[in-house]
């Protein structure tokens, strides 16, 4: 009897060291994962609300909510990056964009598709002109900033080339 209670006590520990490597698993999101998926219906592919008939086309869209369920998840996500903090060599505070022009162009994308990056170790210049894998822990936190308003804040501690394989 004691050798099957040890057996079982060997195989429960097992079972969760497995849980605990899948915990710290990265996920690697797509910016439709960042809409809760009962609001997809409300934006077009790009991510951008479906037809806005106000006509009011320099404000930023508000429509749409975070998914609560992300926050304190380590992710890995592709964008465009935005720089908002740095110097000429390395930026520490930028936005995180699924497409090219976003927030520059007017009207920016939805809070739940711009998210604000925190780098304090800095990310190369250089490497950002292009798409970008950010990766870090997410939070659904709200920012302002004078470009948009943003749904999630990624504290980032890498930056990884982009691979679309």
């Amino acid at each position: 009897m004691k050798k099957i209670v040890t057996i079982l006590i060997a195989v429960m520990t097992l079972g969760l060291a497995s849980y605990s490597v899948k915990a710290d698993d990265t996920l690697t999101l797509e910016w439709i994962d960042l809409i809760p998926e009962s609001e997809r219906n409300q934006f077009d592919s790009t991510g951008m609300p479906a037809i806005d008939h106000s006509g009011n086309t320099m404000e930023q869209s508000k429509i749409g909510s975070v998914r609560q369920e992300l926050n304190g998840s380590k992710v890995k996500i592709p964008g465009f990056v935005i720089p908002l903090e740095g110097d000429a060599n390395i930026v520490t505070e930028f936005l995180l964009v699924p497409y090219f022009g976003a927030c520059i162009h007017v009207p920016p994308p939805p809070p739940n598709q711009i998210i604000y990056v925190k780098f304090p170790k800095g990310a190369p210049v250089q490497e950002l002109w292009d798409v970008v894998y950010v990766i870090g822990t997410l939070k659904t936190e709200s920012m302002s900033h004078e470009l948009a308003e943003t749904g999630y804040v990624i504290q980032g501690t890498e930056i990884a080339e982009y691979d679309d394989m």
